[in-house]
């Protein structure tokens, strides 16, 4: 349980940085400090696992904790007469955020659920056609495309990213697995995969894929918030998103995306019988949670105080503060390249060459228990599992460096 939490101040008006190249803001340490005042984090450990939930800054949770009250005092006449609007501009606000029209995109409850609709729904898979996907995409989007395949008697293709994996190493693959595999008509392809932090090449694998009349689901589910983010740049006409990772909204929300004019490839939702040309009629999550939707512009509005591209280098710094030294203690494996094209805040790791779910639990474990830092295991990865590490806005170098001692004693056992 949590022993405590650290005082906060809810007010982003001191947060504005430094005149200055990203790079530079980076490494403003007393920046840092009065953003990771913002976060009120629990002492029970270190937490290097921000992947799962992104946790709301103090002015985001205060905001939250507002729109709840509205909801609950205001009851079904708020729900009926005001939210509908608030809920535009929210859309809004995100599809601006995003570089696409409010149109192209609908609310959902997550980036999973926005992206079994996108597969679930796809109309283009036929008897004797194949879908594929890598090892590195999400586990529960594998299954969906499996279950896709099964309904439709299609078959599915498989690919392993290449260790170490390089810009030329994994178009090579996809272009290998393409040729392989000529009745391709649907790709599952991870932007920043939660596994190893690996960022694929997406734009430049959409580009070979369409080349071979082959559709392409990105699941983006790390990517908005984590680096810069234009949906346009992946080139993919179906994307799934979270804003309660990187965007630090309430956990239960996420987008997804269609590009204008694809809607004809996915059917309607469960019989839905609204117009053919609006993407609401593809996604039903039911009651929205009001309280979570109202409070995406104020998270949109914090992380715009700091600025995306901001952001984006000081989580790189976070995550090099302990990479660069990691590479060099024997035994331990890191997973994910420097390349500024592949990898963002999140990086992989093995120890010791170890491959097992169970040997990862344990090391994921022992880093908890023994030297207080959390981090979780990953599966699922052709090479064999890993521990994933993921640094947020409130850690620090000091932390990073915490995390390379423990795996210097770890290591050399």
């Amino acid at each position: 349980m949590p022993r405590s939490v650290s005082a906060a101040v809810p007010t982003s008006a001191s947060l504005t940085p430094r005149p200055g190249a990203p790079s530079e803001v980076a490494t403003d340490e007393a920046y840092w400090r009065l953003v990771a005042a913002q976060y009120r984090v629990t002492d029970a450990a270190t937490n290097m696992e921000a992947g799962y939930f992104g946790m709301m800054a103090a002015p985001v949770l205060a905001a939250h904790h507002a729109h709840i009250d509205r909801v609950n005092r205001e009851s079904s006449m708020f729900a009926r007469r005001e939210f509908t609007p608030i809920m535009f501009e929210a859309r809004r606000r995100t599809a601006e955020a995003l570089g696409v029209s409010a149109e192209e995109l609908v609310f959902s409850r997550g980036a999973t659920e926005a992206l079994q609709a996108l597969i679930g729904q796809y109309k283009g898979v036929n008897a004797g056609d194949t879908v594929m996907y890598a090892d590195l995409d999400y586990n529960a989007m594998q299954w969906a495309m499996d279950a896709l395949a099964a309904r439709r008697g299609a078959t599915v293709a498989t690919l392993n990213i290449p260790e170490p994996a390089t810009y030329e190493n994994i178009l090579a693959e996809y272009s290998r697995a393409f040729d392989a595999h000529p009745r391709t008509k649907l790709l599952l392809l991870t932007h920043c995969n939660n596994k190893t932090g690996l960022i694929h090449p997406v734009r430049a694998i959409t580009e070979l894929a369409k080349a071979r009349g082959i559709d392409v689901i990105v699941d983006a589910a790390h990517s908005f918030g984590q680096v810069p983010l234009a949906l346009p740049d992946l080139g993919a006409d179906f994307i799934g998103i979270n804003l309660h990772k990187w965007i630090g909204a309430p956990v239960g929300v996420g987008a997804m995306y269609v590009r204008a004019g694809r809607l004809d490839a996915l059917e309607r939702a469960h019989g839905d019988k609204g117009s053919e040309q609006s993407i609401n009629s593809r996604l039903h999550t039911g009651t929205m949670n009001f309280a979570n939707i109202m409070t995406v512009p104020d998270a949109l509005d914090f992380q715009a105080t700091i600025g995306i591209p901001n952001k984006a280098a000081r989580l790189r710094y976070l995550r090099d503060a302990w990479v660069n030294k990691a590479r060099d203690i024997p035994g331990v494996e890191v997973l994910t390249p420097d390349d500024d094209r592949l990898v963002g805040a999140i990086t992989g790791f093995r120890l010791n060459g170890q491959t097992s779910r169970e040997a990862n639990a344990a090391i994921a474990g022992r880093l908890y228990d023994q030297f207080g830092i959390f981090t979780v295991a990953r599966n699922g990865i052709a090479g064999g599992d890993c521990v994933r590490v993921t640094p947020m806005l409130y850690n620090t170098p000091a932390d990073a460096e915490k995390l390379v001692s423990a795996l210097r004693v770890m290591a050399a056992r």
